[in-house]
């Protein structure tokens, strides 16, 4: 693979907390409407959807916006919540941060392009001092100005200098492949976890499927 920066999607790439994220639904869920959220429920309305949509879908199309943007804003501070209490699995993925020391070492320019909203990424950046590797000002985030993640990975690369023909993107998930090709890269790592990785092979894109970034490391 050729390529002159690096561009990290986090949660579920850098961070496992897929079992946060449903915990917190799931109190939001029992909140809003006296029951949790099916697996049916969580694959076709929350994953990968808008807080606002699952929020006004939870609620049966009822709340005002002010009670959408409330849940939205809790559901997230539930999930930190739930990510400070697992003290166990608070940390980056295995071999991040021995990557992310390799990248600097090499000078080859590398940020965080997310779909998270400012308070979890702030989160983050403090929690595991990200900031450390990469400057505050160069992560990409849902500020409201993303049509999607294919725009936050373009954006991603002219903040580093670069564009996405030349870029190495990492993602976790089948919609995170398609966004990182459709961006114009061609060089995908998947970090799989404990996901099969039949799941990604043959995808457009995916040049290495991995569940270590030491993986990444020269021997």
């Amino acid at each position: 693979m050729n390529f002159d920066c690096v561009i990290f999607d986090f949660n579920g790439t850098l961070f496992f907390d897929d079992d946060k994220h449903v915990a917190a639904w799931n109190q939001i869920s029992e909140e809003i409407r006296g029951l949790g959220i099916t697996p049916k429920e969580l694959h076709e309305n929350i994953n990968g959807v808008p807080n606002q949509q699952t929020i006004t879908f939870l609620s049966g199309g009822t709340y005002t916006p002010e009670q959408v943007e409330f849940y939205s804003q809790k559901k997230e501070a539930v999930y930190r919540e739930k990510c400070l209490e697992d003290k166990k699995n608070f940390h980056l993925v295995d071999g991040a941060e021995e990557y992310f020391d390799y990248l600097k070492e090499q000078n080859i320019p590398f940020t965080i392009a997310t779909a998270s909203i400012k308070p979890n990424v702030d989160f983050f950046i403090d929690s595991f001092h990200l900031d450390r590797w990469i400057p505050r000002k160069n992560f990409i985030y849902d500020d409201g100005t993303y049509e999607n993640k294919v725009a936050m990975f373009q954006d991603a690369c002219r903040i580093l200098g670069s564009d996405p023909e030349h870029s190495l993107i990492f993602e976790d998930s089948g919609s995170g492949i398609r966004n990182a090709y459709e961006s114009g890269c061609s060089n995908i790592v998947i970090m799989a976890g404990q996901k099969d990785f039949a799941e990604f092979e043959g995808k457009p894109g995916v040049k290495k499927i991995i569940r270590s970034f030491r993986e990444m490391l020269p021997a």
